[in-house]
């Protein structure tokens, strides 16, 4: 039987992961097994830089914590050595890092997670590691919302070449009388 003291801060523990699981967007079971130190090192500094919390917890005090957060379903993949990758942020961090890892890796695997406390299966965690970084995702954004303005600044740059307004305009009265006798020569 654990001294009180060790039990006081294994509870502590437990209402700490309890908060960060439901204070967190996505989180992450995987299974480290297998891993060499310089490989977990470089996982550990590449999930901190885009702000994912990681860490390796014990699968009984992980469970009392899914069960505190509503995550019962996650106990399931409560067996073997299991780490914790929660993002209180970037929905797609997480999934991205590990799944990469995961396909370099022969023992590496990811277990199972949970986006918006909800359980999601392995499919929708693949859907997530495809998805492009928030920076390139509002880069398309911008891009998208930033064509109209450039395609209306090349229109107007085009007339200004061409002799302003009043060239543009007499071009294009132009035109139509081109247009027909072309149209009655082709009758022809």
């Amino acid at each position: 039987m654990p001294s009180q003291k060790v039990l006081e801060q294994k509870q502590q523990l437990v209402a700490d992961v309890t908060e960060r699981v439901k204070n967190s967007v996505t989180g992450l079971l995987v299974s480290y097994e297998g891993i060499n130190v310089a490989d977990d090192t470089k996982l550990r500094k590449d999930l901190r830089e885009a702000g994912v919390k990681y860490t390796v917890i014990k699968n009984t005090l992980l469970e009392r914590a899914f069960e505190n957060a509503g995550l019962n379903e996650l106990n399931v993949h409560l067996a073997g050595t299991t780490a914790l990758a929660t993002s209180d942020e970037d929905y797609a961090a997480a999934a991205r890092i590990l799944c990469g890892f995961a396909d370099k890796s022969k023992t590496f695997e990811v277990k199972g997670g949970y986006l918006d406390g909800e359980v999601i299966g392995m499919d929708k965690i693949d859907a997530l590691a495809k998805l492009p970084s928030r920076d390139i995702l509002l880069a398309n954004v911008l891009g998208a919302f930033q064509a109209p303005v450039a395609s209306f600044a090349r229109a107007i740059q085009a007339i200004v070449d061409k002799g302003g307004v009043e060239n543009c305009a007499k071009a294009e009265a132009e035109a139509p009388a081109e247009e027909a006798a072309a149209t009655e020569a082709a009758a022809e």
